[in-house]
């Protein structure tokens, strides 16, 4: 299996460390989770994999020509744009007519929008915006999908429904992916490997692998009790 390296990375915010000398390899075709407490950057982190940002010292290698897209806690949809022409803004601009729509179809099904494929974003509700976002991240030709607490502040049935929204289209389409949170269960429920990170400057605390199938697992269950106590006593809980 291939791996994305970020090594020795430094870097400070307001001359606060957050990461000295730290590196992390990243497993390709595989939902990494990295949790940690609020503030110890982990969307620092996101944001030097996906370019915004840069190190102040160290690497990241295996990145070079990667096509990354995202999804954030704020789905960040075009209001002008209906769901289709959401999806379809992110697609290759020479592809046909035809093959938008037939790509946009595609996502939009695996979301189960398709009754509100003409609405704008401002009729439909919060979980309805984050399955766009979701369908869009995955239409986007992108190799490494950067994930930043999209599921925070919502209610446990939505949760639980975009997860299942989500595992189902990685499942089809087994992309690279870095999902940020705080939260146990969200990491106990969608990563096949949980990193977690002390606070600032970064630390690797815990580095679970997960092996049961993602479409399987539900909160509480039985199989993922003995992961839940390891990411507790990891986090100080």
């Amino acid at each position: 299996m291939m791996s994305l390296e970020i090594s020795n990375i430094s870097k400070k915010y307001h001359e606060s460390p957050l990461f000295e000398d730290f590196s992390v390899d990243v497993d390709e075709g595989r939902i990494t989770c990295i949790l940690g407490p609020s503030g110890c950057g982990k969307t620092t982190l996101l944001n030097m994999i996906g370019g915004i940002v840069p190190p102040d010292e160290g690497s990241l290698n295996g990145f070079e020509g990667k096509r990354i897209s995202y999804i954030f806690q704020d789905p960040r949809l075009l209001p002008w744009k209906t769901v289709r022409e959401n999806i379809e803004f992110v697609l290759d601009k020479e592809l046909s007519a035809s093959k938008k729509l037939e790509i946009s179809d595609h996502f939009i099904r695996l979301v189960e929008l398709e009754v509100f494929e003409n609405y704008y974003p401002s009729k439909l509700s919060g979980g309805m915006r984050q399955r766009v976002s979701i369908a869009r991240a995955f239409a986007y030709p992108s190799d490494v999908i950067l994930m930043d607490e999209p599921l925070k502040g919502l209610d446990v049935k939505l949760k639980l429904n975009l997860i299942r929204t989500f595992t189902r289209i990685w499942e089809s389409d087994k992309r690279t992916v870095i999902f940020v949170t705080h939260d146990v269960e969200e990491a106990l429920l969608l990563g096949n490997e949980i990193i977690v990170f002390s606070s600032a400057p970064v630390q690797i605390i815990s580095h679970q692998k997960v092996e049961i199938p993602l479409e399987i697992r539900s909160p509480g269950s039985d199989s993922l009790s003995g992961f839940k106590a390891v990411l507790l006593r990891a986090l100080g809980s």
